[in-house]
């Protein structure tokens, strides 16, 4: 499924979380942290207020409880306005 997200909304594909602590011990899944970064998926046009400066390809930081978690093809994705994204990690 292809999705196109509407005016000044994202898609992003979350980072995946650390299993393994440096000192090996295995992190079980309701302890793991929400990742806060992740990759653009897709982008939409804008407003006529405000442009669309992300682009597909991005990694960006977003807050902890930003967007709304999807399920796109058995993949976890989040999408949210641009607004709720903090910054693009160059």
């Amino acid at each position: 499924m292809k999705l196109k997200p509407l005016a000044d909304r994202v898609i992003i594909q979350p980072t995946a979380a650390e299993e393994v602590t440096a000192s090996g011990i295995i992190i079980p899944d309701s302890a793991k942290e929400k990742p806060l970064r992740g990759t653009v998926l897709a982008v939409g046009n804008g407003t006529k207020d405000e442009e669309m400066v992300l682009k597909e390809g991005d990694n960006v930081l977003y807050g902890k409880y930003a967007g709304t978690e999807i399920d796109l093809d058995g993949d976890k994705v989040l999408i949210m306005r641009q607004s709720e994204v903090l910054a693009v990690v160059e």
